[in-house]
């Protein structure tokens, strides 16, 4: 298995705007290494990347299911249950939901992840 560096951040949604408008003014470049995803908190991170999360995505990555009805056979969850958790991690750049006629494939796009966050401000100060 191939590993895939995701760079995360924790920030609050206050601050997180801040940043969103700076960049937009064009008063910060975000660096190369900086988080290209960001949570609100160190809870919404560990409930995204829970225990049960983390080996649903080792069974995505190491056995490549085709499908979700597959991928609900693999690892006993239901297919509603999977959708969910799937867009989820979808929307943090974790795994990519491809379409092939009717089916959905999962595809895992992060193994490994850097997190970053402190106590001093933004990230972007």
């Amino acid at each position: 298995m191939e590993s895939k560096m995701l760079y995360v951040g924790i920030l609050s949604k206050a601050d997180y705007i801040k940043r969103t408008i700076a960049i937009a003014k064009g008063e910060y470049k975000p660096k190369e290494d900086e988080p290209k995803v960001w949570f609100e908190s160190i809870k919404s991170l560990a409930q995204v990347l829970s225990n049960e999360n983390q080996e649903l995505l080792k069974t995505i990555a190491e056995k490549n299911p085709q499908s979700l009805t597959e991928l609900e056979e693999m690892t006993g969850r239901k297919k509603s249950n999977l959708s969910r958790t799937l867009k989820t991690l979808e929307r943090y750049g974790i795994v990519v939901l491809e379409k092939d006629k009717n089916m959905v494939i999962p595809k895992v796009q992060a193994t490994d992840f850097r997190v970053e966050f402190g106590f001093g401000g933004t990230v972007a100060a």
